[in-house]
């Protein structure tokens, strides 16, 4: 193609392309998430949930029945890595105060909570008939 055949881009035009290259090259800024940063950031809570299992004294098998939707091995870099902290440096576990799975012990309490009114509720119908 001869040189005085190329197409024409009007200035507007090149403003726009110009713009949206721009616009693009900060979609990390933007709050698009790639699935690299999605996979870092799985890792980064998989090691931070081993290391405080690990600073609680619970052991790597009951951290990974508490947590199960995070990634093991991760979990398990943290848990070692803070073990190795802990002996290092003379740390000594700390105890949790609250129990492991206080939300599962609530809900249980509230479904049996929920079956005595209701089985109250149907005594009580069943006696004004």
């Amino acid at each position: 193609m001869p040189r005085h055949a190329r197409p024409f881009l009007p200035p507007f035009a090149r403003l726009l392309i110009a713009g949206a290259v721009w616009l693009l090259a900060g979609c990390e800024q933007l709050g698009i998430e790639t699935p690299e940063t999605i996979a870092a950031a799985r890792i980064a809570d998989g090691k931070a949930i081993g290391g405080a299992c690990r600073h609680a004294g619970r052991a790597i098998e009951d951290c990974y029945l508490l947590y199960k939707r995070a990634d093991r091995s991760a979990i398990f870099a943290g848990w070692r890595d803070m073990n190795d902290y802990m002996r290092e440096n003379k740390i000594e576990t700390v105890v949790p105060v609250m129990s492991a799975q206080p939300a599962a012990q609530d809900e249980a309490a509230a479904a049996d909570e929920d079956e005595s009114t209701s089985a109250r509720k149907k005594l009580a119908s069943a006696g004004k008939h």
